[in-house]
């Protein structure tokens, strides 16, 4: 299990002690996608839905819980979050892609706050349309992008 970091040699579980890394800066970008009916997404994306602006609310979630990730994931270390944004883009005709990215200037990477915030935004766009529309699917949560650190840069391949 060397290579799962948070296992010791005998696989008891373990935060990683990150008291000797470098500080650097350090950025995340993951993505969601949200699978709807069409209607619904023409909704949303028009600013009609009967609960108010999806996306802000969306985008307010997926801010707030990048920010509690060290509560959420056992082993995760609390950060100091330099900035989150969370964007949104309609892929018709019945997607929509959120994309969460995450910087800290810390000792360990921000890839888990990614997740999280995307996860999230979906998972808050799934409660504000599922009165209308609850065959939404949410699918493909997984990091795009992540920079920093020792490992450096890595880009999921297309």
């Amino acid at each position: 299990m060397n290579d799962l970091t948070h296992f010791d040699e005998l696989g008891a579980s373990r935060m990683v002690d990150v008291g000797d890394k470098a500080v650097t800066r350090r950025r995340a970008v993951a993505s969601a996608h949200v699978v709807m009916q069409p209607s619904t997404l023409e909704r949303i994306a028009s600013g009609g839905h009967a609960k108010g602006n999806v996306l802000e609310v969306a985008r307010l979630a997926g801010i707030m819980a990048a920010k509690r990730t060290g509560d959420l994931i056992p082993l995760c270390h609390p950060l100091p979050i330099d900035g989150v944004v969370v964007d949104f883009e309609v892929q018709q005709p019945a997607t929509l892609r959120i994309d969460a990215t995450v910087t800290t200037t810390s000792k360990t990477g921000v890839e888990m706050e990614a997740l999280i915030a995307a996860a999230t935004a979906a998972l808050t766009v799934y409660d504000m349309v599922k009165s209308a529309d609850r065959g939404v699917v949410i699918e493909h949560v997984q990091l795009e992008h992540k920079s920093g650190g020792k490992s450096g840069e890595w880009n999921r391949a297309e």
